[in-house]
């Protein structure tokens, strides 16, 4: 039964060997679409903001999968936005450490670009910018295999560390205003498959093997005359290799403070796809379903977000959820000059 729940979640999970690169999971509702999205390096700021993820999943078990990132975007000028980021995630004996390096170029169609203090739009900001963003990226994948049991002979394990490195691009465009926003996205575009967990590892050739993977968002922001405000959002992604396809299906609210303001929502993410288990004699099939409701404040400079997924469904791999906690900081300078076009 352990072996069927491990494959379950390697074929489900969107983050085994078909999502190489940093995991997509609900970081980019902790106001950090960057994240997810190179176009929106420095996107409405005068200034930049600096934000730093932790994320543990399972913690009633040993070496469960753990992500760590740390974001920092900068808008250099009225048409140009630079950003960095470098994550680990480990999931048991498997590891990746990458960095990707940004810039974005960002059109903007307003006669004057006001300053926004803030790194969020408020209903009197004077927004419609079109965004196009390139990131580079080095990954580190390694595979640990010191302690696998060795007793029984299997050519695809060595006993050791592996490792190996490559290159990624991500590209992608934005287009956004002070009420709603649309992003594009294709990820892994430079990626080559490698034979760490053997040359039989994917079903086709090694150069007809791809991990593109789309990723689109949609949002749209409700502002009232009260302090409240309302954000429902989708985001969807494709992985081209797998066939996996999911959507994400956001909804937050804001209560404006004199200094920042307070936020809440839920996340519901759908897979498409559905794995098969055995219950007994009957052969039964689930598809990943993930409940995560968010919490956060920003207030003055500072940004604090904790968020819990609970995954739906009768096989899970142990009791304990998903914690995800996001720090953050903004950091801002003078005033720009618009060269708008």
């Amino acid at each position: 039964m352990k072996r069927l729940i491990t494959i379950f979640f390697l074929s489900v999970f969107l983050n085994g060997n078909s999502q190489e690169g940093l995991p997509i999971y609900t970081d980019y509702l902790t106001e950090n679409y960057y994240l997810v999205h190179p176009s929106m390096a420095g996107v409405n700021l005068v200034g930049g903001k600096v934000r730093l993820t932790s994320r543990k999943q399972w913690f009633d078990q040993v070496d469960a999968p753990n992500l760590q990132t740390l974001s920092v975007d900068y808008r250099l000028t009225d048409r140009s936005g630079v950003g960095g980021i470098i994550f680990k995630d480990q999931n048991g004996y498997h590891s990746q450490i990458g960095g990707y390096l940004t810039y974005a170029h960002h059109i903007t169609f307003n006669k004057s670009l006001l300053p926004s203090k803030r790194p969020y739009p408020s209903k009197d900001d004077d927004i419609n910018q079109l965004s196009f963003g390139i990131s580079v990226g080095g990954i580190q994948n390694s595979l640990d295999q010191t302690s696998f049991d060795l007793y029984d002979f299997d050519p695809l394990i060595a006993g050791i560390k592996q490792s190996t490195g490559y290159f990624n691009v991500d590209a992608g465009m934005s287009y956004i205003t002070n009420k709603y926003y649309a992003h594009l996205t294709v990820k892994n575009l430079l990626w080559s498959p490698h034979n760490m967990y053997g040359v039989d590892t994917y079903s086709k050739r090694p150069d007809r093997t791809s991990f593109k993977r789309l990723v689109a968002s949609l949002g749209y922001i409700f502002y009232t005359e009260m302090p409240w405000s309302f954000e429902p959002s989708v985001l969807f992604q494709a992985a081209e290799l797998t066939e996996e396809k999911a959507i994400d299906i956001n909804f937050k609210t804001y209560y404006k403070l004199r200094q920042g303001r307070l936020w809440a929502g839920f996340s519901y993410r759908n897979s498409f796809e559905s794995a098969q288990y055995l219950d007994g004699q009957l052969l039964k099939t689930q598809r990943l379903q993930l409940i995560t409701p968010l919490i956060g404040i920003d207030f003055k400079d500072f940004i604090f977000s904790y968020n819990y997924s609970y995954q739906q469904g009768n096989i899970k791999f142990g009791s304990g959820g998903f914690h995800q906690i996001t720090l953050g900081f903004n950091f801002l300078r003078g005033s720009i000059d618009c060269d708008c076009f």
